[in-house]
């Protein structure tokens, strides 16, 4: 009788405890209603933390990782780089900082779960969007539309990334941790503009997907006409009012913008992180279940892949962990106790109790703070000659690869395998020019990027768009010599565009070259036979790898030339001291690439911003942040300092090559140390210390816990010297506290006591140093600043 009982009783016991049939299909995997995820049974508010594993380095991997997890991330998010990946059709390469299996299992080491946007189109400020360049010239392509050979190709990269992950045992399906998988990406934008191949693309790339049958959820972000059983999800620096397609699905914001890409020579956007934690509260408060910021590490395009034209990094200037790997402080402390609080209120915000998040002015000011400083270090040569040089030939350096009479499109012909392709063209000048006093005038307009001019192989000019329009048209004065003139025209790209409607199609390149002001009125060159040659001499001979060092073609010089333009320079240096990660400081020169021990650093541009690029005093975040809003580093280089990861230095016989365009002084480079130079903490003592990880929520909160100050120094460091100490109500911010009317004497003496010369301790401010209550009925708060050495 009883055991006939179970079977029609369970039906009734799921009808009144509908979450147990929620828990009970979630137990292996990964299912969701309009609350939340329901990841292995159990309900889930998520923190994700975008870090993708190309704009790192493998070594740097477990540090970020630790970093994200203490900030309060469950969760980590990263693209998955198409072009990176298929370097020819079918030719695949996943090693070193492309080693995405050896990426998910560090971030499933680390006890994070991970959200795979495989794409395979990304956009994410990284060239061509991540679709390999390749594909763009097979017969009949078309990106990003009901276009079968995008389709094929698209189709066989998500099954090829799919079963790897699935060899792994990856998917939370199979016991791992990979909970969503996202196909294309914010195709919403631009889907109209394809018209009817828009819509059927848009339902095949969902199709498509959920028959990879990974066993979790597929999103796709910005996407108001998903396939059934596909989550669409937000993009943007708000996504409160965001609302799901369907009421069945939860509320999952992708992308929180921390900030916005940087591109050379113009000034910084910069978002208040009080605008980010504001809208993070606002999020969950009106229900929002996953938050992922993008970026939380700021990362390095390594190499020539930076998304463009002209973006140097992606979102490095206001990511939480910067590209050296340490967390940007006091900036984003706050962002820690944000996340506490989310969840503390996790059941209320998961059961639709009324739930108010705010960021109060506590929560702003109670982590531990560092500040870091670029240290200056001498570039150490490691052998005697120190420098060696070659000089790229101007022009065609060789055998010429072709002769037009008209301009070819620059990316069509190099198909990016390299940034620079030569224009050279001859003339005669009758001796009797000019016609009048003027100076003639060299005239080129270019559909992008950039180009420098040489005239009988003087450098006269060079010219280039920007970050908001690629194509450009200059005026230089020159001057002539009767008879045979010569000019040589290295044109440029900046990185291929990485988005848009149609955006392959978006060429570059010369577009007309003319001369005015001679005798017989203008001389138009656009139709001249132009000798064209692709890349440089130097790539050639691929003066930049490691086994190229004693090539006879470099030239020793113990005092390398300065400000010479097309000039390869190569020098042995020793490791930078220390463990601290290193930048390469390159203001002393123009424009180029640069190398070490064959990796590369990338392309770099101490380009000046405009002293008058929209930038203000101070930012006032209240209102809706965009990116023109709170700009900052006006008149100021663009990027000075290039990441070089500690990873890439050997013992000794490190090669630092660099390729000069315009000229500089090599002799001005040094490597510079990014050190955490000191500590700071500003604690109330009505906000204490909660341990989150030890917090037992069954036990009432009747006897709080005491707030306390925290310091701790990097690993290796001890806390050198107190320079600020006040207990009472000091203001201000780390490196500028101020005391307020209310401060105890003895505040100094009590922390040096606790903290000198160790590498971490902990203030109470019920500390009995502090004795009679200097202020009574005030709040009292404590903020230290310390230095680390």
């Amino acid at each position: 009788m009883a055991a006939a009982a179970g079977p029609r009783l369970l039906p009734l016991l799921l009808l009144l405890h509908p979450l147990l049939l929620v828990a009970a299909a979630a137990a292996s995997g990964v299912t969701y209603d309009h609350r939340s995820l329901v990841i292995s049974g159990r309900r889930r508010l998520l923190i994700s933390a975008s870090i993708h594993y190309p704009r790192s380095v493998p070594a740097m991997w477990p540090k970020l990782l630790a970093e994200a997890k203490d900030g309060g991330a469950d969760c980590i998010e990263t693209y998955v780089f198409w072009n990176g990946h298929e370097t020819a059709p079918g030719k695949y390469y996943f090693e070193d900082r492309f080693d995405l299996v050896q990426f998910a299992r560090v971030v499933k080491d680390a006890g994070l779960f991970l959200m795979l946007r495989i794409g395979p189109f990304v956009a994410a400020e990284w060239n061509f969007g991540g679709v390999p360049a390749w594909l763009h010239y097979i017969p009949g392509t078309v990106f990003r539309t009901n276009n079968e050979p995008f389709k094929s190709h698209m189709k066989s990269f998500t099954t090829k990334i799919v079963d790897m992950m699935k060899e792994e045992r990856f998917f939370a399906s199979q016991g791992g941790h990979i909970i969503l998988a996202q196909i294309e990406n914010e195709y919403g934008y631009y889907q109209q503009a394809y018209g009817a191949g828009g819509k059927a693309y848009a339902m095949w790339a969902g199709s498509m997907a959920l028959a990879q049958n990974t066993g979790v959820p597929w999103i796709m972000c910005q996407q108001y006409d998903v396939p059934d059983h596909v989550i669409n999800t937000c993009n943007s620096f708000y996504c409160d009012q965001f609302k799901p397609n369907s009421p069945t699905q939860p509320k999952i914001w992708t992308e929180n913008w921390p900030g916005w890409f940087q591109t050379f020579g113009e000034s910084n956007p910069h978002r208040p992180p009080e605008d980010v934690a504001f809208s993070v509260a606002r999020f969950f408060g009106k229900g929002g279940s996953v938050q992922n910021y993008y970026v939380y590490h700021g990362g390095t395009n390594f190499d020539r892949t930076s998304g463009g034209p002209f973006i140097t990094t992606s979102y490095d200037y206001d990511a939480p962990i910067d590209e050296y790997g340490l967390r940007r402080l006091p900036k984003w402390a706050h962002l820690k106790e944000l996340h506490k609080s989310i969840k503390l209120c996790e059941h209320s915000l998961l059961f639709g109790n009324s739930t108010s998040l705010s960021l109060g002015p506590q929560q702003e000011v109670r982590s531990q703070t560092l500040m870091v400083d670029m240290v200056p270090e001498t570039l150490q040569a490691s052998k005697s000659d120190q420098w060696s040089i070659f000089t790229e030939r101007i022009g065609i350096w060789d055998k010429n690869d072709f002769v037009r009479n008209e301009f070819v499109d620059h990316i069509n012909t190099t198909k990016d395998s390299t940034d620079y392709l030569w224009h050279t063209t001859s003339f005669d000048v009758d001796r009797n020019y000019p016609a009048t006093g003027n100076h003639p005038v060299l005239n080129i307009g270019s559909k992008g990027h950039a180009v420098h001019a040489f005239l009988n192989n003087m450098l006269i000019g060079s010219a280039y768009g920007n970050g908001s329009e690629s194509s450009f048209s200059v005026h230089m004065p020159i001057n002539l010599k009767a008879g045979k003139n010569e000019i040589a025209l290295l044109s440029m790209t900046v990185g291929l565009k990485s988005a848009g409607p149609y955006y392959e199609w978006v060429g570059a390149g010369l577009t007309s070259v003319n001369i005015s002001g001679i005798k017989n009125g203008t001389m138009d060159l656009s139709s001249n036979n132009w000798a064209y040659k692709i890349g440089l001499e130097g790539e050639h001979y691929s003066l930049f790898k490691p086994d190229q060092g004693n090539n006879q073609r470099w030239r020793p010089e113990p005092e390398p030339p300065k400000h010479q333009p097309l000039t390869w320079y190569k020098v042995n240096v020793d490791v930078p001291q220390g463990d601290d990660p290193v930048g390469l400081d390159m203001q002393s020169m123009g424009k180029g690439l640069v190398w070490l021990n064959g990796n590369a650093i990338g392309r770099y541009w101490p380009r000046t911003s405009p002293t008058d690029d929209r930038c203000t005093p101070s930012c006032d975040y209240r209102g809706k942040f965009s990116p023109n809003k709170c700009r900052v580093g006006c008149g100021k280089p663009t990027q000075r300092w290039y990441h070089v990861p500690r990873s890439w230095f050997h013992p000794s016989g490190n090669t630092l090559v660099v390729f000069e365009e315009q000229g500089g002084d090599p002799t001005k480079i040094t490597f510079s140390r990014r050190v955490a130079a000191s500590v700071c903490s500003f604690v109330s003592e009505n906000y204490p210390s909660i341990d989150l990880e030890s917090w037992d929520k069954s036990i009432s909160d009747d006897n709080p816990v005491a707030a306390k100050v925290e310091l701790s120094c990097p690993k290796g460091k001890n806390i050198s010297s107190v320079k600020f100490a006040s207990f009472g109500d000091p203001s201000g911010t780390c490196r500028s506290y101020q005391q307020g009317s209310c401060h105890h004497s003895g505040s100094l003496s009590v922390v040096e006591k606790a903290c000198l010369n160790i590498n971490s301790c902990t203030v109470s401010l019920s500390d009995e140093g502090f004795g009679e209550d200097p202020c009574p009925g005030v709040t009292k708060t404590l903020a230290i600043e310390a230095d680390c050495s």
